[in-house]
C-alpha cells in the first residue's frame, strides 16, 4: 500500500481542513494509506499583532513555512495551506498542485456567546485589510488585533475583552461554529482575503504520486485562485497586508472585485471588474492596474 503524508498546522482548523482533503482523497484511492503530520508553524508559536510579528520572523511565509521545510527534507509529502496564507511568489522546487473546492469566501461578525446585538465597539481582528474596512462600517468603532486559533479568539470574545469579531466565515463553518454567526459581510461590504476558503495542496517539483490529485483538484476554486493571486502578488499583498480580492463565478463569467490600501496616503480603494473565466489571470492584472491607476 502507498503511503502518502500530509502535513498540517496544528490548530483545530488547520487539522479539520486537512482531514477534509484526505478524506476526499480516501474516499477515491483506498489504496493510499494516509498519514497525518502536524507541524508547529511561526505564526502558530508568535502571537503578537502581526505588525510586529513581521519584525522577528518576515510576515511573508508565516503559517507556511515549516511546512515547505518538511516537504523538501521529506517528512510529508503533501502540505495543506489555507491558500490566503501561501505568499504569492512560490519556491519553484514547491509547486502548487491543486486547489480544494472553496468554502464560504466572506467574513463574518461574531458576538459573545448568547449576544443578539453588538453591545459597545471593540472589534477584533487581525488584519489591516479587515480593519480598514470595518472602520467605514462600524463608525466611531475601535479595532484592535487579536490573534490566536478560533476557538483562543471566542473565549477573549466571550470574556469581554471585545464586542464582537471579524473572522472568516469558511473556517467556522468547518469548525462547526456557524451558530456563532451574527452577520456575513458582502464582498462589497469587506472584500475578503486572496484565497479565503480555499485549500492549496502544495508538493515536490518532480514526485510522481500524484494520481490522487483528481480527488482534489477543483476548477472553479483553481481559477478563482489565479485571478486573486495575480491580482495580490502586484499589489505585494501578504498576510498583513491591506489588500483583498474575490473573484465570483456566474456561467462563464466572473467578476472579480478587488481592495487596496495605502495608510500612509490615507487611501482606500476599491474596484471590479467582469470578464471571461478562462482569462483569469489576464483580469487580475487588469484590476491591478486599474487600482494602481488611481493611487498615482
Amino acid at each position: 500500500m502507498k503511503i502518502l503524508r500530509f502535513g498540517s498546522r496544528k490548530s483545530d482548523l488547520a487539522l479539520a481542513q486537512t482531514r477534509l482533503v484526505m478524506d476526499a482523497v480516501g474516499r477515491a484511492h483506498p489504496e493510499y494509506r494516509l498519514e497525518l503530520v502536524p507541524i508547529a508553524t511561526s505564526g502558530d508559536v508568535n502571537m503578537k499583532p502581526f505588525s510586529e510579528a513581521s519584525d522577528a520572523f518576515g510576515i511573508k511565509g508565516l503559517f507556511t513555512r515549516e511546512l515547505e521545510e518538511a516537504l523538501l527534507d521529506g517528512r510529508i509529502d503533501v502540505a495543506v495551506h489555507s491558500l490566503k496564507d501561501l505568499p504569492a511568489a512560490q519556491d519553484e522546487r514547491l509547486p502548487l498542485l491543486a486547489c480544494f473546492r472553496r468554502g464560504d469566501p466572506r467574513d463574518a461578525l461574531v458576538l459573545p456567546d448568547g449576544v443578539s446585538a453588538m453591545n459597545g465597539a471593540v472589534i477584533g481582528c487581525s488584519s489591516a485589510r479587515r480593519r480598514l474596512q470595518a472602520l467605514d462600517l462600524f463608525a466611531g468603532a475601535e479595532v484592535r488585533p487579536v490573534r490566536g486559533n478560533v476557538g483562543t479568539r471566542l473565549r477573549k470574545l466571550d470574556e469581554g475583552q471585545f464586542s464582537a469579531l471579524i473572522l472568516a466565515a469558511a473556517g467556522l463553518a468547518r469548525l462547526g461554529l456557524n451558530a456563532r454567526v451574527s452577520r456575513y459581510f458582502s464582498v462589497d461590504e469587506i472584500v475578503p482575503a486572496p484565497g479565503q476558503g480555499i485549500l492549496a495542496c502544495q508538493g515536490r517539483a518532480g514526485d510522481k504520486n500524484e494520481d490522487w490529485l483528481d480527488a482534489v483538484f477543483d476548477p472553479d476554486a483553481t481559477d478563482c485562485a489565479r485571478a486573486e493571486r495575480v491580482f495580490s502578488a502586484a499589489l505585494g499583498g501578504g498576510c498583513a497586508s491591506p489588500v483583498g480580492a474575490c473573484a465570483q463565478l456566474r456561467g462563464g463569467e466572473m467578476k472579480l472585485t478587488g481592495f487596496f490600501a495605502d495608510e500612509s496616503r490615507g487611501l482606500k480603494l476599491r474596484a471590479s471588474l467582469t470578464g471571461r473565466r478562462e482569462e483569469a489571470q489576464r483580469l487580475g492584472e487588469m484590476l491591478a492596474e486599474k487600482i494602481l491607476g488611481k493611487t498615482r
